[in-house]
């Protein structure tokens, strides 16, 4: 299986300013700017330190928990909004590490986009989402090619799981991006089956699932229930295995089956997974390492990952659909000190 986390992508290749960084120490050093960014910046920044950027800004917050250097050094993705220099801005700055201490930070003017209010909005995900769309294109030029040289059909898998990796992260966003009413809740839906459904479509290697026989029917969409659960699973079955982290995060992207790409290194440690009818509602809880409370609302922001190559949308569209069909949700910690997600009717 590919994994385009490793693909270099040239730095004249982002329409928008840009520059490459390694990390340095407890900060970052640039490496390369393009020429969109030296034209917005006006400042040859080639040897010096990431923080000079953020210190032009008189406000400079991020959609994590630390300051902005103090994620690029973790390797966190992230977005990071700047406001209050000069005439420039405000932009929406993306991270996009590497495995290796580098990454790139690529700005995106929001005066282009829709919506000036960044909370972070979902029209600054929209408008700068597209950009992680580049990657796996690239990933699958580069095997295509590859294929025609060699023959080798292998390739062809690398290229459908790159096309697959798109399809989902544009079905991401259109899932934030469109308003309620593409949410339909006119069918009595069964809770059980939709979370056998959704256990389905998912690799579930090493994590167990146990359904409750008494969970209630509820008006709801099909579709959008499924995707709920598929989106919690997949949160689960990517952070539910031991890890060197202590916390579960958001994400998006799920690996290819087969190819999971949890955040550490799993020690083969079994999690299991459970769907519970509670009073008004129903839960699903794991027995993984959960989500430390400091981080339990920000991990619902759109655009929130740690796990390099996720683009943080997962458990926004969660969010999103609990809230086009009227319900509540809340997150909180199991029993066993897992994850504990309450949707209540």
């Amino acid at each position: 299986m590919s994994d385009d986390r490793h693909t270099v992508i040239p730095l004249h290749e982002f329409p928008d300013p840009a520059l490459a960084y390694t990390v340095d120490g407890d900060d970052a050093r640039v490496t390369a700017t393009n020429d969109a960014f030296e034209r917005q910046f006006e400042q040859e920044l080639v040897g010096g330190r990431v923080s000079t950027i953020f210190d032009r800004f008189n406000s400079c917050d991020t959609t994590g928990d630390r300051d902005p250097v103090s994620h690029i050094v973790r390797g966190d993705r992230i977005g990071i909004r700047l406001d209050g220099c000069a005439n420039r801005g405000p932009f929406f700055a993306r991270v996009i590490p590497s495995d290796d201490d580098t990454g790139y930070l690529v700005f995106s003017d929001l005066r282009e986009c829709p919506d000036d209010g960044y909370s972070p909005g979902v029209d600054q995900v929209s408008s700068v989402i597209s950009h992680d769309l580049r990657n796996p294109l690239d990933v699958a030029k580069a095997h295509l090619r590859a294929a025609e040289e060699t023959g080798d059909p292998e390739h062809f898998e690398s290229v459908a799981d790159a096309h697959d990796r798109m399809e989902r992260i544009i079905r991401d966003v259109l899932t934030l991006t469109r308003d309620d009413a593409v949410v339909q809740p006119t069918e009595e839906v069964a809770i059980e089956t939709a979370a056998r459904d959704a256990w389905e479509s998912i690799d579930t290697e090493q994590v167990e699932l146990t359904v409750s026989e008494s969970l209630p029917t509820v008006t709801a969409d099909p579709d959008r229930l499924q995707r709920l659960f598929e989106n919690l699973f997949r949160n689960s079955v990517e952070h539910g295995v031991s890890t060197d982290e202590t916390a579960s995060e958001q994400t998006t992207e799920p690996p290819a089956k087969g190819h999971p790409d949890a955040q550490g290194e799993q020690t083969g440690e079994s999690t299991t997974v459970v769907v519970h009818p509670f009073e008004g509602g129903f839960y699903i809880a794991d027995d993984g390492p959960g989500i430390l409370p400091a981080k339990r609302d920000v991990v619902f922001t759109p655009g929130y990952s740690t796990r390099s190559g996720g683009t943080g949308l997962g458990l926004a569209i969660v969010d999103r659909i609990v809230e086009a069909h009227g319900w509540d949700l809340t997150l909180t910690a199991a029993d066993d000190g897992g994850a504990r997600f309450e949707i209540t009717f």
